[in-house]
């Protein structure tokens, strides 16, 4: 059932300008999948403070409270989501301090690692092909090319439950394979110190491309994709257990196995996320009859069908 109490809007209004709040709004115009449902409530705030009054007003008024990055790593399904979806699309600064590069949690940080040549520092090559905001790249420990968040990471500051402003240690956040403490504490990622070395400006920008033009070779990037869609389970790789089951190219209405990349489900027909879901749950099971491996999914899911 739909949040769309004018009581809602109205306590929104009194909190950020009416052009940051959008009701019954599309999710796929906010995903890389380009499916999903709608939000009740799609809020882009404009600083902390709203942030911080903007949760207190959830919880008091005991409505669901979503954060949305850029949707990179993430399915909505069709029915979409109940309550407010925050936005922090507004926070997007990156500058330096030292060897440390700060980056607001709405900043993709492709960008952060671009930030990083410009500045010659290196320690953040690996991630100039993850199309992530910093926020989702703390929240699941983002990583590629042998390189992953944790390795650089010094500290963040993020709201907690209560709308309190917290600076955390890197150590504080359980970060892990694809994983952190972020999702089960329920933080709120505003800021994130990258401690960085210098180093040579031709160095870091051929690695740069490098991997930019082994993702650009190997990943299916001309259709909408959530990127990877499972974790690397113990003694495999995903993407072979996904070929060697000949499921590439095989579909459930207009979603399939990329042909391009196994590890990627792609939105090749007008998918809904009922078909998009049905595909990965095809896939596990697949794999599981064929080998015996559970694949674990790295891509989130929410909303209501």
């Amino acid at each position: 059932m739909m949040v769309n109490e004018p009581s809602v809007l109205e306590a929104l209004s009194q909190i950020t300008a009416e052009e940051n709040i959008f009701i019954d709004e599309p999710l796929s115009k906010h995903l890389y999948t380009k499916l999903g449902g709608n939000a009740d409530f799609f809020v882009t705030p404009a600083n902390r403070a709203e942030v911080q009054k903007i949760v207190r007003y959830a919880n008091q008024a005991n409505i669901s409270f979503t954060l949305l990055g850029n949707g990179s790593n993430l399915i909505v399904r069709d029915g979409g989501i109940r309550g407010i979806v925050v936005s922090p699309k507004k926070f997007t600064n990156i500058y330096r301090e030292g060897n440390t590069l700060i980056a607001e949690s709405g900043a993709r940080i492709i960008d952060v690692s671009y930030r990083a040549l410009e500045e010659k520092l290196t320690g953040l090559e690996f991630a100039c092909g993850i199309p992530g905001t910093v926020g989702g790249a703390l929240y699941m420990n983002a990583g590629a090319y042998g390189g992953e968040i944790k390795d650089c990471l010094e500290k963040c500051v993020v709201v907690d439950p209560d709308g309190q402003l917290l600076t955390l240690q890197a150590s504080e956040l359980a970060l892990d394979y694809r994983t952190s403490n972020i999702p089960e504490k329920g933080y709120i990622v505003l800021e994130a110190h990258f401690s960085l070395l210098p180093g040579d400006v031709n160095t870091i920008k051929e690695t740069m491309a490098n991997l930019t033009e082994k993702r650009e070779s190997k990943q299916p990037l001309e259709y909408p994709s959530c990127g990877s869609v499972f974790k690397r389970p113990a003694g495999y790789f995903a993407g072979k257990l996904i070929q060697d089951s000949e499921l590439q190219g095989k579909g459930i209405g207009g979603a399939e196995v990329s042909t391009k990349h196994a590890g990627f489900i792609v939105n090749k027909n007008n998918a809904t996320a009922t078909d998009y879901i049905a595909v990965i749950e095809m896939v596990q099971r697949t794999v599981k009859e064929k080998f015996g491996v559970d694949l674990e999914r790295e891509v989130r899911i929410l909303g209501e069908d």
